[in-house]
């Protein structure tokens, strides 16, 4: 093993101390001579001076060991996934004739390093010492015999941290576990067969550092029979070559805990896939690697690995299988012939960041951005509570209703009171009284004196009736009652006697205002300059009613009032969910990424369990570039919807956009081949659709592009490239109109029987489909079975066959040949 040596000036000392061992077995009965012997990195750090202890006794070592941590030599990743391994050695007894003197390995400890990256420069621990096979320490865990298996007393210390405060905020730690490759190939070996061993791998690359690529190899897999499901909770393995002691090869803490299919990302996780999986993580043969590869991503490493997703979608992985060293001796390997498509071979790899790749805004800082965007709504003024200030708002209404009402009267009657002249009549007096109700009725005036009083009445009742204890003097409780019945008296009389109203058709109670009504009579209020009761009004209205008020608006597209009122919302109360996230949606309708991102990041933080606000969010991130700006995920959206609405010319100039930032999307283009089919163009949508079709990755949805460029080539004639086409939409998703368009090729190519085949697949799928009838009614002329053509042929019209070329054609074969039309 090679010595340990200290690499360069930068480089920090990182010092381990192994300070005691507890429960210690040996192959004597009484005591046991052992040392400590330390390793990282596959460098020999140092042993321990050698000790003669009493079985299941402490051995003091205090032995301390170091090494240098550097870029050039045990880098920061090497201390992320490689542990110090601490193995306990006993030296026997020399034998007679013996040189040199014997040892046996008790067993091995690992000592993760994970809190240095962490930032703190020194931790103690206890770690298990693994038993190896075969010692003593193995024995006595079997027998029971050890309640307190053994352990060592383990000290770390640094002497700075390895990182600086910002090193530590701005790097990252990548975690990726590859667990297990399922339905792998039949001719795979088996777990004891006739074959030569294989060793497998699977690997990937990730990036470190801006300059420096890694490779991850999880090797070491172990090649499964089925028969039962892998364990849920099995510990993850380190990524280390195999260690002396089994138990010492997992990592302390950390285990595989299953993951329902649904909330899986990749492939094979539809309803129609569960079936499959369950059959192949139940019986079928897989190969297990467990295994967790840590990475330590500095700075650069992590911008990285940003733009390496935001650039592509798609992350390869290789899994390999090769005969192990010397297996092949005396004779070739054979070659691979499983191609993993047929059997449907999938792996399961979990990959997790330590801290978010796009820094996670804090909850004040998006509270900040929100109260930005919609300042909350200052507080309405400050007024003395109480019943006594609700009685002097009373009595101020009740005046300003009179001030008002006389006001109305001098304009119908002229002054009201002038000094000499003689009171009115009773009868007069009755008749202007009618006059004056009559027309405060038609104004409306009437309605809203009804409803400013009414608030101040309400307001007393409330004031008066919140006591939190009980009238203990009776004549308290009569002046109250005597009080209250005053009020409400004079409500009725002095709101301008309502039983006079002219309105006589009034005779049931008013329902209550609603919240459209209450916001329409504060806005009113507002611009009356009548601020009192403005704010009386506001203050029966909620954010919940601003939110609903904005619902209507939304309902009848009235999407810039809806946005007011949702705005309203927020602003009296910041942390009002629905309204957040009405507000971003508005605000993406509107081309406001980045404001519609703030909404819904902070929605997020409203209630962290939203599934609706997270969804939303990660939308709204989609949709934006990485360096800011829409994205073509956003134009291609955008396309769709334009698409939809028959608005060709703007969604033609929403995908060369969406050109501009992603020119290999073959969603792109393969909308761009749409919109020339729609408006005619078939030979710009041919071009398109094969241009779509020739890229490496699919488009999201083929089936209408097999469908519609299948058609072009039947309309020009070109059958053998229609018959391609179809066959190759009859594979990736099956339907009555692609074997129609199939069965179509093959008549025009003469090719008869597959013809027959591909319509009688089509009427399978749908019997009620007038062409696929029509030409089967052909296909039986053409090969004289005369009583399936008349059958056939019965059945396009009875189903009214509308393409009359199909039937122009069918009428001349029967004419032809004879027979076929029930008719002859």
């Amino acid at each position: 093993m090679e010595q340990f040596s200290g690499a360069g000036d930068k480089a920090t000392l990182v010092k381990i101390t192994v300070l005691r061992g507890n429960n210690l077995r040996g192959n004597k009965a009484e005591s046991i001579l052992n040392y400590v012997r330390a390793e990282f990195n596959g460098i020999f750090l140092g042993d321990s001076q050698k000790l003669d202890a009493a079985v299941d006794q402490g051995v003091d070592y205090n032995f301390t060991c170091s090494f240098e941590c550097s870029d050039a030599a045990h880098t920061l990743d090497d201390m992320a996934h490689k542990p110090v391994i601490l193995t306990v050695i006993e030296v026997l007894p020399k034998e007679k004739k013996q040189k040199e003197e014997k040892t046996a390995v008790i067993g091995q400890a690992i000592v993760d390093l994970l809190p240095l990256l962490h930032g703190q420069v020194s931790f103690s621990s206890t770690v298990l010492l693994h038993p190896t096979p075969g010692s003593p320490a193995e024995a006595a865990s079997q027998e029971g015999s050890c309640k307190v298996g053994p352990s060592l007393n383990v000290t770390v210390y640094v002497p700075e941290p390895l990182l600086s405060g910002v090193q530590l905020s701005d790097s990252n730690l990548l975690k990726v576990t590859v667990e297990t490759a399922y339905s792998v190939p039949e001719v795979w070996n088996p777990v004891s067969g006739s074959g030569p061993p294989s060793s497998y791998v699977a690997a990937l690359q990730v990036p470190l550092t801006a300059e420096k690529e890694q490779v991850l190899m999880f090797s070491n897999g172990l090649l499964k029979l089925g028969g039962e499901s892998e364990p849920m909770g099995r510990p993850r393995k380190w990524p280390l070559g195999p260690l002396l002691a089994p138990g010492a090869q997992f990592i302390p803490g950390v285990s595989i805990e299953g993951e329902p299919i649904e909330m899986e990302d990749g492939d094979l996780t539809s309803i129609e896939d569960r079936d499959f999986r369950n059959e192949a993580e139940a019986n079928k043969k897989r190969v297990s690697w467990d295994t967790e590869r840590r990475c330590f991503l500095d700075a650069d490493g992590a911008a990285c690995l940003s733009r390496r997703i935001a650039e592509s979608r798609l992350w390869p992985v290789e899994v390999m299988r090769s005969p192990q060293v010397g297996a092949t001796k005396g004779g070739k390997a054979g070659k691979d012939k499983g191609m993993y498509a047929d059997s449907r071979s999938y792996i399961i790899i979990e990959i997790a960041l330590e801290k978010s790749l796009v820094p996670k805004r804090s909850p004040e800082e998006l509270a900040k951005r929100v109260m930005e965007l919609i300042p909350p709504r200052a507080p309405l003024p400050c007024r003395p509570a109480g019943a006594e200030r609700a009685v002097q708002e009373y009595q101020a209404q009740i005046a300003s209703v009179a001030d008002q009402v006389l006001e109305q009267y001098q304009q119908l009657f002229g002054p009201a009171f002038l000094p000499g002249v003689k009171p009115l009549d009773p009868t007069n007096q009755e008749q202007r009284k009618t006059k004056l109700l009559g027309e405060l009725n038609y104004s409306g005036k009437y309605f809203a004196f009804k409803e400013q009083i009414k608030y101040s009445v309400v307001r007393i009742v409330r004031e008066k009736m919140l006591r939190t204890e009980a009238f203990s003097d009776p004549e308290q409780l009569q002046a109250f009652l005597s009080q209250l019945y005053v009020f409400l008296v004079d409500e009725m009389h002095v709101a301008l006697n309502k039983t006079l109203s002219v309105d006589a058709q009034e005779t049931q109670p008013r329902p209550l205002v609603d919240c459209a009504q209450l916001i329409h009579f504060a806005k009113e209020a507002q611009l009356n300059g009548d601020y009192q009761l403005a704010a009386q009004y506001y203050q029966e209205v909620t954010e919940s009613h601003w939110f609903d008020y904005g619902v209507l608006y939304m309902l009848t597209a009235d999407y810039q009032k809806a946005e007011e009122c949702f705005h309203y919302a927020v602003s009296m109360e910041q942390t009002h969910l629905p309204s957040l996230l009405m507000c971003g949606i508005l605000a993406e309708m509107g081309g406001r990424l980045e404001e519609a991102e703030t909404f819904f990041e902070g929605a997020t933080c409203v209630d962290p369990a939203n599934v609706v606000a997270w969804t939303l969010f990660a939308l709204a991130q989609e949709l934006l570039c990485p360096e800011g700006g829409l994205s073509s995920s956003y134009h291609l959206a955008l396309a769709r919807l334009q698409l939809l609405r028959a608005e060709y010319v703007s969604a033609e100039s929403s995908l060369k956009e969406a050109l501009n930032d992603s020119f290999q999307d073959p969603d792109v283009w393969a909308l761009f081949g749409h919109i020339h089919h729609l408006t005619g163009e078939f030979g710009k949508a041919q071009e398109c659709y094969e241009r779509t079709l020739d890229f490496v990755t699919d488009a999201t949805d083929t089936h209408p592009i097999y469908l519609r460029l299948g058609s072009i080539y039947l309309q020009k004639g070109e059958f053998q490239r229609a018959k391609t086409t179809y066959l190759r939409a009859c594979k990736s998703s099956p339907s009555c109109l692609t074997w129609l368009g199939l069965g179509i090729a093959c008549y025009r190519l003469g090719e008869l029987t597959e013809a027959e085949d591909a319509l009688t697949e089509a009427n399978i799928l749908n019997n009620e489909n007038a062409e696929v009838w029509g030409y089967l009614s052909l296909v039986c002329l053409q090969t004289g079975r005369r009583l399936e053509a008349e059958q056939s042929y019965k059945y396009a019209l009875k189903l009214n066959l509308q393409k009359e070329a199909v039937l122009r054609e069918i009428k001349a074969l029967q004419d032809r040949v004879g027979f076929g039309n029930p008719c002859f």
